[in-house]
């Protein structure tokens, strides 16, 4: 077994262990961050199949944006995990043989994919300045062209939206227009108050005088 093949077994390994925890993690927190750690497991295999752009993509757009918002959403709401977890046991035994079902499936489909004959031995062996990421970007540019501009759009279109429904003015929430927060000066917000000056404490009672004042 050389190097390669000891890290795909090291990168799956841990990745069908953070797989399970994240199914099974009480703390909520916790199935997220071992749902990162899969993640990240999983570019590293990527990379390892030398797909250089899809791991990059995982890592910044999976791990950097969607599971901070996921973070970020599960600790402000408070959620009731007991209530979620109600016959989770139960249904753990089915849940388990439909995963084995859908694994046999999953392998009989793909298991001709990965024999390795001549003539896909020779047509996986790429020049030595070839570049996976810059394949991918001649496709996506030239025969995709059209798809990924209304994917563009759809974005776009899903952004506008997103503002527009957080900005509009609502009765149950406190709202403040953004021009006139622009328009807001610095001595509007402050006020200086002057004040007299410090006077000074009155010195302390001598102690034999606060004995004779405690003994009458």
């Amino acid at each position: 077994m050389d190097v390669k093949t000891g890290f795909f077994y090291l990168f799956s390994a841990i990745l069908l262990f953070a797989s399970l925890r994240v199914i099974t993690a009480r703390n909520p927190v916790e199935a997220a961050l071992y749902l990162v750690l899969a993640f990240t497991q999983a570019a590293a295999v990527w990379l390892l199949l030398k797909a250089e752009f899809l791991a990059i993509t995982l890592v910044l757009v999976y791990v950097g944006a969607v599971m901070v918002l996921f973070l970020f959403v599960v600790m402000m709401l408070d959620i009731q995990m007991d209530k979620l977890r109600d016959g989770f046991w139960k249904a753990a035994p089915l849940a388990g043989l439909i995963g084995v079902v859908i694994a046999l499936e999953m392998a009989a489909v793909l298991l001709g994919g990965f024999r390795v004959t001549e003539s896909t031995q020779m047509a996986g062996q790429a020049a030595p300045d070839y570049s996976n990421t810059k394949e991918l970007g001649k496709l996506l540019y030239t025969q995709y062209l059209l798809p990924l501009e209304v994917a563009a759009v759809l974005l776009l279109v899903a952004i506008i939206a997103a503002i527009a429904l957080t900005l509009r003015e609502r009765k149950d929430s406190r709202h403040i227009d953004p021009a006139l927060q622009v328009r807001v000066k610095a001595r509007d917000r402050m006020q200086v108050v002057k004040m007299g000056p410090t006077v000074a404490a009155p010195a302390p009672a001598p102690a034999e005088e606060t004995v004779k004042e405690a003994k009458a």
